[in-house]
């Protein structure tokens, strides 16, 4: 409702709606809730060109408006100084497509009110007059060619209404963005410019855009942290060439090794995984994969490291290589390597399948022994840096990652895949199942799925390491995913799994919202913001809500009668109220940094110095659950987990199904973590000490093993 009136206009009798789109169909049904007794809308054309989106017409035809086709208003009807009738004319349609009026067929409806809702048209002489010299179609509309919106003057485009050619206010804004397009092509032709084929508007710019996300890590400047992985979205040339243009800051190559240790796949090899349950389509939490390393020769790999590097200088190109535990194998595949031109290696020491049976991958990143050696080898190879690819597939990945720092490596990624086995049918067979036997090994798990790993992994090794440099990979699928693996001690971060999802063009988002991350940082109105996220507010269904308790002075639930009851409350409350009693919102002000914009260096290893030892944690600052009941949609999924997996603190009323956190709250947390609404159930500090209650009391001689606080 409009902020200058204080209730809906009243309105009654017969009303006549004119148009078919989607503003038409509102008005005839908001007409309906004013008081109309009747309405009709009424539309030159036929159902098939209805513009509207088909459920606004449904609900029109749900609260019975009378839909009129092919009528064309003619004349209004006064009597007494008001509006008591509309006539109209019939149109036809001729065998060539054109309409027009059939004037010997004519309609009158009776009316209070008439609301004219479909497109403009130029009524206002003053207006036609500056359009000369432009010509005019039979509409009375500039004549425009429909791709270019060039109007009979060159130097003249429309859009819009005014154009005739878009439908909708989204069409209208892209009309903007095409005749933009082509005045710049007009104007480079008139000074002889030469064009792209494809239109290449600029993006919409703010301040955001100016935000530096690029990194340095040994010598070598990224000009964003995010990177393909070593995996299948570098499988070949072309893979990595696109994904340069789209942006991504450095690739791995799919890793190579020599002639004499080259590999042939098998199939089915890369399958969705079952962590997500039975999601189908994009956006699956976890893959797994059996597949080994490049099908490619090493040749082919230097070849095309050659002609990247030419064409992309100012991106990072690692090349990622694995030999078995061979001295002169190492040193020849990495000097190769790095005379085709590689800014730095990855040694693939940890690939979980397959390669280890060949004495490779993970047989060699499980023995620190023997990761310590093929270190040194490399470091004695090569001068460019060069990083040991961990598995998280050991007992200690802080040992397996000192032993390459003892290497002399320059530092490590962690981590490869997680060794796993996917799945077994109901009928037994695996997935994935290769040839007639429906044989399968133990393969790698990536994804959303292994982030947790992945995030211990790296934030273990930083911290044992202090300043070695760490390429993070396992479940890196936004910017934010991002921004904890920097805060966990990465420099920069490989994808794989989220490439799969979708495509190379995820860096768009991957760049954007890194950037927002950190300029929200410089904000000190968005200081309680999580990442992006602002504070939740009281809401249903995302529209604030009122404290019904203070209303009426008791809880009433948000399904059935209750929630019937709830929306009639609400509504006399609305009614009530005069919205002119409250001053209009003032214009919010424009939110300028008040710190200086921090940096990727600025990120790395923030989170460190809160990541320690459980005999850290104090056991006296506790917290308990607290339930909005404005915001609870009485599902009871609070009180299942608590009372079969909990502490049963949370009590359930059979008749309203409101649930109350009781005293005996302990601050688990598992009600927070299975609710559907977000922060509708909030953590907070308890009042006084925490008394566990041990079922039988303690002997007075009991003496705890856990460290005093």
């Amino acid at each position: 409702m409009c902020a200058c009136k204080a209730q809906l206009p009243q309105m009654s009798g017969n009303v006549i709606v004119l148009g078919s789109g989607d503003t038409a169909f509102d008005c005839a049904t908001s007409s309906l809730r004013c008081g109309a007794k009747r309405v009709s809308v009424v539309f030159r054309r036929g159902f098939t060109d209805i513009r509207a989106v088909p459920e606004e017409m449904e609900l029109a035809r749900e609260e019975a408006c009378e839909l009129l086709p092919f009528l064309a208003p003619s004349k209004v009807i006064k009597k007494d100084g008001r509006i008591s009738a509309l006539e109209f004319v019939k149109q036809t349609q001729d065998d060539d497509g054109s309409w027009h009026d059939d004037s010997d067929q004519i309609v009158r409806l009776k009316c209070s009110y008439v609301i004219s809702a479909f497109g403009s048209h130029l009524y206002d002489e003053d207006v036609i007059t500056a359009l000369h010299p432009l010509q005019f179609n039979s509409n009375g509309l500039p004549d425009v060619d429909t791709l270019t919106l060039q109007s009979s003057e060159p130097w003249v485009f429309c859009g819009g209404d005014i154009a005739g050619v878009a439908q909708t206010t989204v069409e209208s804004v892209n009309d903007g963005k095409t005749a933009a397009w082509h005045m710049h092509k007009y104007l480079q032709s008139l000074h002889g410019l030469p064009v792209l084929a494809e239109p290449a508007l600029p993006n919409f710019f703010t301040p955001i855009d100016l935000v530096d996300i690029g990194v340095e890590m040994c010598g070598l400047k990224f000009p964003n942290p995010f990177g393909l992985a070593s995996a299948p979205p570098t499988t070949a040339a072309p893979m990595i060439r696109r994904a340069f243009e789209a942006g991504w800051g450095f690739a791995l190559t799919k890793t190579f090794v020599l002639d004499k240790d080259i590999v042939t796949n098998v199939s089915p090899r890369i399958v969705k995984g079952t962590t997500s349950g039975y999601l189908y389509g994009p956006g699956q939490g976890s893959f797994l994969n059996i597949e080994l390393i490049s099908e490619k020769t090493c040749a082919y790999w230097c070849q095309i490291v050659t002609e990247l590097k030419r064409d992309f200088p100012d991106r990072i190109l690692i090349a990622s290589i694995m030999c078995g535990f061979n001295e002169e194998d190492w040193t020849l595949l990495a000097s190769q390597a790095e005379k085709a031109g590689a800014d730095a290696l990855e040694l693939n020491l940890s690939c979980p399948h397959g390669m280890g049976e060949r004495g490779m991958g993970l047989a060699c990143g499980q023995d620190a022994e023997m990761v310590r050696n093929i270190c040194l080898w490399v470091r004695a190879a090569v001068k460019i840096p060069f990083f040991a690819k961990l598995t998280p597939n050991v007992t200690s990945i802080a040992v397996i990652a000192r032993a390459a720092q003892e290497g002399k490596a320059d530092g490590v990624t962690a981590t490869n895949t997680v060794s796993g086995l996917m799945g077994l049918k109901a009928d037994a067979t695996p997935w994935p199942g290769v040839g007639k036997e429906k044989f399968t090994t133990y393969g790698g798990v990536s994804g959303n799925a292994i982030r947790p790993i992945a995030l211990r992994a790296v934030s273990t090794i930083a911290r044992e390491l202090p300043g070695f440099p760490i390429l993070a990979t396992g479940g890196i699928d936004s910017a934010e995913a991002g921004l904890q693996f920097l805060h966990a001690g990465a420099t920069v971060l490989q994808v794989c799994s989220a490439v799969q999802n979708q495509d190379f063009t995820l860096i768009e988002d991957y760049c954007t919202g890194l950037r927002t991350l950190l300029y929200l940082k410089s904000l000190d109105e968005c200081s309680d913001w999580d990442g992006q996220s602002p504070p939740t507010l009281r809401h249903q269904l995302g529209k604030p809500v009122l404290t019904i308790a203070d209303v009426i002075g008791q809880g009433v639930p948000n399904f059935g009668e209750g929630k019937k009851k709830r929306q009639e409350f609400i509504s006399e409350e609305k009614a009530r109220l005069n919205l002119l009693d409250a001053a209009p919102p003032s214009n919010r002000p424009v939110n300028v940094p008040k710190h200086p914009l921090p940096m990727i260096k600025d990120m790395i290893g923030k989170s460190l110095p809160m990541i320690s030892a459980y005999g850290d944690l104090d056991n006296k600052q506790q917290q308990v659950a607290v339930i909005d009941e404005e915001m609870c949609i009485n599902c009871g999924k609070c009180y299942m987990t608590c009372n079969d997996s909990g502490y049963q603190a949370i009590t359930f009323d059979p008749m309203t199904h409101l649930t109350k956190v009781t005293d005996d709250c302990t601050g688990c947390t598992l009600c927070v973590s299975v609710c559907p609404i977000i922060d509708c159930i909030r953590m907070v500090d308890r009042d006084g000490p925490y008394t566990p209650k041990r079922g039988i009391p303690l002997a007075k001689e009991t003496v705890s093993h856990m460290p005093a606080q």
